[in-house]
């Protein structure tokens, strides 16, 4: 399955000094994204649609820029840690020539390391897990799913534990 990942690290264009205090050792390379998102979605077949190949793109941001997206597409005045857009939300025609052909564009999902980094201190666990485990979280609404009530959100993170756990990331959820 092909995969083509757009990753835009802003949080650590803007300020590569951001990434010392928040530890190197825990940066994820983009060739890492790549392969988890790969894994990923080899797991989530059943909720692809059929195509050549998906395509995302990935936003390592800053609570301040989460914060304004948040805003302006949901009305929260606040940082939040992660947002997913998705494009298969959009109904667009489709030319099933074109559709068969190309990398089928699932959306966008943005992170805000800033918040990750606090939850993984509250978590007790690294900085990298908490950024898989909510890329995990946004890849899944990307793919239409959803969490209006407690049942639903005991399914989601129990896949996203499966997810994480196929990547070599050991996490539990209580």
């Amino acid at each position: 399955m092909q995969v083509e990942l757009d990753v835009q690290d802003y949080f650590y264009e803007s300020s590569p000094e951001k990434i010392a205090n928040f530890g190197a050792d825990e940066w994820i390379a983009d060739e890492t994204w790549e392969h988890w998102f790969a894994c990923w979605l080899e797991i989530l077949q059943s909720d692809l649609p059929p195509a050549p190949g998906y395509e995302i793109s990935l936003r390592l941001t800053d609570d301040a820029e989460i914060q304004t997206l948040n805003a302006q597409y949901r009305q929260q005045y606040k940082p939040t840690d992660v947002l997913s857009f998705a494009a298969l939300e959009v109904d667009i025609p489709q030319n099933a020539e074109m559709f068969a052909s190309m990398p089928l564009y699932l959306g966008d999902i943005v992170v805000s390391v800033d918040t990750a980094k606090r939850q993984a201190q509250q978590q007790e666990h690294s900085l990298q897990t908490e950024l898989a485990w909510l890329v995990a979280h946004g890849l899944l609404h990307l793919l239409g799913w959803d969490h209006p009530d407690e049942e639903s959100l005991v399914r989601m993170l129990k896949q996203q534990v499966i997810l994480l756990r196929k990547v070599g990331i050991a996490i539990d959820i209580e």
